[in-house]
């Protein structure tokens, strides 16, 4: 239900700190790989409430 909040999440998410600095990446690479990610975790969790809705 809250996967929409997660899209194109920036900076001040304590989440991409993490990930950038456990992962030794800069700003610039972190910034594009979490972005990738929320987006596609942000898409597949509406495309599981869709499909979720048809059911119930």
């Amino acid at each position: 239900m809250a996967s929409g909040t997660t899209i194109l999440s920036h900076v001040n998410d304590s989440g991409f700190w993490l990930v950038g600095k456990y992962l030794g990446l800069t700003e610039i690479q972190t910034l594009k790989s979490w972005t990738v990610m929320e987006t596609i975790i942000a898409l597949g969790g509406f495309a599981f409430a869709l499909l979720f809705s048809f059911f119930v």
